[in-house]
């Protein structure tokens, strides 16, 4: 650790080296300006105060050509004008030597992962796996675009692994250290994807995510999804998500709840998700007509339907559905062949009926 001395001179020395440049310019001008009015005559235009330094600034860089006629009329003069030039040169090479070292420190910065992330509203990716997760970036940035944070272990990548990409800043070191998540700007970030090597990992990497940005939609990729219980009494508002399903990870992240829609799916609770083939009786018919069949009695809902090898979801109600089609449905129930003809015919012929005269009508 250094001592407070050496970082002091430090830091007078970086502000030194942005000053030197523009006290050498002042210098210059300066000292050539009174050395130009003891060469010149007296009275020489090129000595005004209106008009030397408009000859100065022509002279140490392109940007002006001098103004007009007023330029140095003794040799010695320009001797000073020589003196002038040599200056200007030292100081602005001084002055683009310096900002290419900063950008090449900036860079160096940004490659290893020493960077501080600006952006706010970001997704912070917390993890990396080389293939797997360049997957999940561009599952996060398919539908729009967004700020990637990626951080890494330090035994995980050495320098950033997509610096190629513009959209994604890199972050290295312990994922458990405030230190670190700081500068991958959880605090700011709108969520955090905890993509860990093991499920003990994803646990350390998922309390320190909390702690650190306990307003942003926190979403873990587990191994195991039994830890999922474990899970939610160290980080409660976290969802849990299969790692191995890398869409659902980057639609959880997206759609905060979209994981819990697809369990309840695929689940077998009060509803299911269920498939028939349309029956010969009700070819031709449309999506709307078995849409509001399923829908208004039998409190299902049609999510689509495929037609030969097609797969159509939520369709134009117009489009009609072929004969040999399989429908998809959300229902407590599966449906038979019969029960989805009985509610068609009871949908159409509710079309001849209103409100009061359906309510009063019996229904089989």
């Amino acid at each position: 650790m250094r001592l407070w001395p050496g970082r002091l001179v430090d830091r007078m020395w970086r502000r030194a080296t942005w000053a030197l440049p523009l006290w050498l310019l002042m210098f210059v001008f300066v000292s050539s300006w009174l050395l130009m009015a003891w060469v010149e005559p007296r009275g020489s235009a090129v000595v005004q105060p209106g008009a030397y330094w408009w000859w100065f600034a022509g002279t140490i860089t392109p940007a002006a050509p001098g103004p007009g006629e007023h330029y140095p009329g003794t040799p010695a003069g320009r001797g000073i004008g020589i003196y002038v030039i040599v200056g200007g040169i030292v100081t602005i090479t001084m002055l683009f030597t310096r900002l290419a070292r900063m950008l090449d420190k900036a860079k160096e910065l940004r490659m290893h992962g020493r960077a501080a992330v600006k952006s706010s509203g970001h997704i912070a990716v917390l993890g990396y796996t080389p293939t797997r997760t360049e997957r999940i970036v561009d599952g996060l940035t398919a539908e729009e675009d967004h700020q990637i944070a990626l951080c890494a272990w330090p035994d995980q990548a050495e320098a950033h692994p997509l610096a190629h990409r513009d959209d994604v800043a890199f972050v290295r070191g312990d994922l458990t250290e405030d230190g670190v998540l700081a500068r991958a700007g959880l605090a700011s970030a709108a969520a955090v994807l905890v993509d860990a090597r093991d499920d003990d990992e994803a646990l350390k990497t998922t309390v320190a995510a909390a702690h650190a940005a306990p307003r942003a939609h926190i979403v873990v990729a587990l191994h195991d999804t039994a830890h999922t219980r474990t899970m939610s009494r160290v980080a409660p508002e976290a969802r849990c998500v299969s790692r191995h399903d890398v869409r659902l990870l980057a639609a959880e992240v997206h759609d905060k709840g979209m994981s819990r829609v697809v369990d309840r799916l695929l689940g077998h609770d009060d509803r299911g998700c269920y498939s028939i083939d349309v029956p010969d009786a009700l070819a031709e018919r449309t999506y709307g007509q078995f849409q509001m069949a399923l829908g208004r009695w039998n409190a299902a809902t049609v999510l689509g339907f495929s037609d030969r090898g097609e797969l159509l979801l939520s369709p134009s109600w117009t489009r009609e559905v072929p004969r040999g089609a399989r429908l998809f449905y959300l229902a407590r129930k599966r449906l038979t062949a019969a029960d989805l003809e009985r509610l068609v015919d009871r949908a159409e012929r509710a079309l001849m009926f209103d409100d009061r005269e359906m309510i009063r009508s019996e229904w089989h």
